[in-house]
């Protein structure tokens, strides 16, 4: 048999059998290792400019914090518009903000204030973009019993990019510094766009209503905090992004000046992290059901947590990417597997504030964390404040894990409509 017939026997993953969704994976997986370069280069940029922990924080708190504040309108407002275009309309937005970064670095006139404001106004875009993208999703597959797969897929494509940008952005500022990878992230966002602009969709049915967008803002509110798991699965992901995702703003510390590395540490360190995370995406993607979910949902945090503790323990770069391996694994498996959940259960017409709620539970409480995280790495040092974190995040998996029984009476009947157990 020829390559090309042993090419045709290969059975693509489910997901990417619907034409649309493989050019929003090819465009997706160009831009986000761009993305994940430009994050590298940013807090690089930052510490060495400001040589400051505190000034990593609050550069992190800028980038997230309009999340937080538009993501609840977001999410109101994508329910009602055509999804397709506000993801086209947010990655020009984002090419112009990563083009500008590159000009001001690559000038050699950029300073502290125009990253805050640039980073405030790519958190602008997250808030439309992010939601929007999550609930495109089952509109670009084909088959809803793929959904899952298509979900499990883009974990893995956010986090084989995040395995690739980090050490490509470790050698890039290294070598030529990091305005260029500022350059790449926003050239990558041609891809995107013109996948993007190459897919044929149905239109979608949007019901007409005139309630106003507060009364829907709540509506959404109470829809997804009156039901109890997915009010569980908030929560938890709130408190995992508080106390556990701010490790990320501190990394450039541990790099230099605990594991005496440079740039390259920085990137070995980050791409770690993506290596257990793109590895728990590809477990997830193995996995044929939705049913016994909530156990991954509820164990994954307290993996995450014993990465944490370790490595704010260890003070030897092998140790220390071992322990990132299972932060990324743990972080990865809790929000993909929310996700799946999520996008299985809720209705149509709520999909765009649930997800935006969803969205907002990691992007909009980050930065406090990130924030909170800078300033008490001043007073206790930055391993204290991760092992910190780390303890936080085991509790939050012990609280979730009580619930779980009583939640799975709750599911079990909506499993049951929806066909997927007998």
């Amino acid at each position: 048999m020829n390559l090309l017939a042993k090419i045709k026997t290969i059975k693509l993953p489910p997901a990417l059998r619907s034409k649309n969704y493989r050019l929003f994976f090819a465009g997706q997986g160009i831009s986000l290792i761009g993305n994940w370069m430009t994050q590298v280069a940013t807090i690089w940029l930052v510490y060495n400019l400001s040589d400051s922990p505190w000034m990593l924080g609050v550069v992190a708190f800028t980038s997230q914090i309009p999340t937080l504040i538009l993501l609840p309108f977001a999410g109101v407002f994508i329910d009602r518009w055509n999804r397709h275009r506000v993801i086209i309309a947010t990655q020009i937005l984002a090419m112009v903000q990563s083009l500008a970064l590159a000009f001001l670095a690559l000038t050699g006139v950029v300073n502290i204030w125009q990253i805050l404001v640039l980073s405030f106004f790519q958190g602008a875009i997250n808030a439309f973009d992010a939601p929007a993208r999550q609930a495109f999703v089952p509109e670009i597959v084909e088959k809803k019993e793929d959904l899952a797969n298509a979900i499990a897929i883009n974990a893995s494509m956010f986090n084989g990019a995040r395995l690739i940008g980090p050490a490509i952005a470790g050698l890039l500022i290294a070598t030529v510094g990091p305005s260029y990878c500022f350059l790449i992230d926003g050239l990558s966002y041609i891809a995107v766009i013109a996948g993007l602009l190459a897919m044929q969709l149905k239109p979608r049915k949007i019901e007409v209503t005139n309630t106003k967008p507060l009364q829907r803002l709540k509506e959404g509110f109470v829809y997804a905090f009156g039901f109890p798991p997915i009010r569980a699965i908030l929560i938890l992901l709130a408190l995992v992004s508080f106390a556990g995702m701010s490790h990320t703003v501190l990394v450039p510390i541990f790099a230099t000046k605990i594991l005496h590395g440079d740039a390259q540490t920085l990137g070995f360190l980050m791409a770690a992290s993506g290596v257990g995370a793109f590895a728990g995406a590809i477990y997830l993607i193995g996995r044929k059901s939705v049913v016994g979910i909530g156990k991954l949902i509820a164990i994954s945090p307290a993996i995450m947590g014993f990465g944490l503790i370790g490595f704010g323990l260890s003070r030897v770069l092998w140790l220390s990417l071992i322990m990132m391996l299972f932060v990324g694994w743990g972080f990865i498996i809790q929000f993909a597997a929310g996700n799946t959940f999520l996008q299985t259960i809720v209705e149509d017409d709520k999909r765009g504030r649930v997800m935006s709620i969803y969205t907002m539970a990691f992007f909009g409480v980050t930065p406090f964390g990130n924030l909170v995280a800078g300033g008490l790495a001043n007073y206790i040092g930055s391993p204290n404040t991760v092992i910190l974190g780390g303890i936080i995040c085991i509790l939050a998996s012990a609280f979730f894990t009580k619930q779980l029984p009583a939640l799975k009476n709750l599911v079990t009947p909506i499993y049951k409509k929806m066909g997927l157990i007998s």
